[in-house]
């Protein structure tokens, strides 16, 4: 069994890795083991839904490990707004205002989540004003992102924004894991234009296509598509 100091020892490090997240840094670890002790830390399967856009907020979620995406629906269509990793938070607008989520949260991999109940976040808010401040600008940081987002699709070209979307997610000169029905919900635009701009830049041997896998096979061309 461990001993005292071993637990201390332990709970100290479940403190310092909440302090890694920017909304609870140089918050006291006395506080940060109070949070940490009140909330709830489980893990999810990859396809799991934390909440749904209308829905009223009760928790905020901490990513620990995994991946986690953000997003709306229209019909058919998904817009992305966000691709979350650890450290990152998110229910943040079930927390402010309305207290209503404006859009899903799903899980993109197998993912171990910590779950802050809102009254005991509530809590952390009056005695820590400073906190108060960083969740209002989290919330506005991402709807700012949003913005940016809807205004490059309006008024960039598809292959630009394919371009810099491969440059992006690349590891090294290769893309893996990303089908051409993911890009097109990334860019808020059809699979079949997807398709037809990926097979241009394959016939200019700018890239080669895989299942799932894209090849960048001529980096400097490919860097130079994103810039046109």
């Amino acid at each position: 069994m461990p001993s005292a100091s071993a637990k201390l020892s332990e709970s100290l490090v479940e403190a310092t890795a909440l302090s890694a997240v920017d909304l609870f840094k140089d918050l006291p670890v006395g506080c940060l083991r109070t949070l940490e002790q009140g909330s709830e830390l489980r893990d999810f399967r990859k396809g799991h839904t934390f909440f749904r856009s209308g829905e009223s907020g009760e928790r905020l979620f901490l990513i620990e490990k995994g991946r986690v995406q953000t997003f709306r629906t229209s019909g058919t269509r998904k817009l992305i707004i966000a691709e979350l990793k650890p450290p990152a938070v998110f229910g943040e607008m079930g927390c402010v205002g309305q207290r209503m989520y404006h859009c899903s949260a799903q899980t993109t991999e197998p993912a171990r989540i910590r779950i802050i109940e809102r009254a005991n976040l509530e809590a952390l808010l009056e005695q820590y004003p400073v906190v108060t401040r960083r969740l209002l600008d989290l919330v506005s940081d991402r709807f700012v992102r949003v913005l940016l987002n809807l205004e490059a699709t309006s008024f960039r070209q598809l292959m630009p924004r394919i371009a810099s979307l491969i440059l992006e997610r690349a590891q090294g000169e290769c893309v893996e894991n990303l089908t051409h029905q993911e890009i097109a919900q990334h860019l808020r635009v059809y699979r079949e234009s997807v398709t037809a701009a990926l097979g241009e830049l394959r016939k200019a041997g700018i890239i080669g296509i895989g299942r799932k896998h894209i090849r960048i096979l001529n980096r400097l061309r490919l860097e130079r598509a994103a810039r046109e």
